[in-house]
């Protein structure tokens, strides 16, 4: 079992997408995202594999959730920062979102 201290070293945050790219070198079908996480923590890249529901020009100016104190990954000459939240549904993953509009970098507490 994880210990409740385990789930506060996560530092979940709300940002927004500010830009999406076809990855067209990732193994799998990714998406390559700058997300915006306000002045404390700033511009963020992530690779996001959430293509069979979301197209690039649906992910702009949305709000998700997204891991920011994992350590980056590299994902081909890609430095994926965050790691951006989603369930995984029958149709693909499905972004988890705030449900209404928040500043950039408040945290999920």
């Amino acid at each position: 079992m994880v210990e409740f201290e385990d789930f506060l070293k996560l530092d979940i945050r709300v940002g927004t997408i500010i830009d999406a790219q076809v990855f067209d070198k990732a193994k799998r079908p990714a998406y390559k995202l700058l997300i915006d996480f306000g002045s404390e923590i700033g511009i963020k890249s992530s690779s996001a594999q959430i293509t069979d529901l979301y197209k690039p020009s649906d992910l702009i100016d949305r709000q998700i959730l997204a891991v920011v104190n994992f350590k980056p990954k590299q994902i081909a000459d890609f430095m994926s920062e965050v790691l951006v939240l989603g369930t995984y549904s029958k149709d693909g993953v499905v972004l988890i979102t705030p449900s209404m509009k928040v500043s950039n970098g408040d945290k999920l507490g």
